[in-house]
């Protein structure tokens, strides 16, 4: 797989140049062009490409074989830095649990997230493709809208 610029930091920017990589191939599709790039001939089929090779990564086809969606396969992330996915449901827990309460003994627990935030991109793994699932690891394992946001559009795309 081909590495994106920061790709080990964060996936928010995976998923935004892949949603720029399908929308150009489109475009370049829908015109019949190409373009020379340092004398690389790029095609709208090369740039979709890297586009679901990029989506491929996220959803588990990755080193560490995890995907990077919550709930989508059979390895993905169980303890995201989210408050409200780590701590219990109003039927597991009918009492109130204020603002400081989350965090001792909820945030802080090495137990998975008791509710499943299904669709959730976290920000992935390091530098080494190395993800820790440790919720107070915000830069790795947080979501963000800004992350799914921008993978809205290439799913859409390879699943049409």
């Amino acid at each position: 797989m081909y590495k994106l610029p920061g790709a080990g930091i964060n996936l928010q920017y995976v998923t935004s140049i892949s949603f720029l990589l399908t929308t150009y191939g489109k475009y370049l599709d829908a015109r019949k062009q190409t373009f020379n790039c340092g004398g690389l001939s790029v095609t709208p089929d090369s740039l979709i490409g890297l586009a679901k090779k990029q989506m491929d990564y996220i959803l588990g086809q990755n080193p560490a074989k995890m995907s990077y969606m919550v709930g989508f396969g059979p390895n993905f992330p169980k303890r995201i830095h989210h408050r409200a996915s780590s701590l219990p449901s109003k039927a597991s827990n009918p009492g109130s649990i204020g603002c400081e309460a989350g965090f001792q003994p909820y945030f802080y627990t090495s137990n998975p997230n008791p509710n499943v935030l299904v669709g959730a991109i976290v920000g992935g793994p390091d530098q080494s493709d190395v993800f820790s699932d440790d919720r107070s690891d915000h830069a790795h394992s947080e979501p963000a809208t800004y992350i799914n946001g921008a993978i809205v559009g290439p799913l859409a795309y390879f699943a049409s």
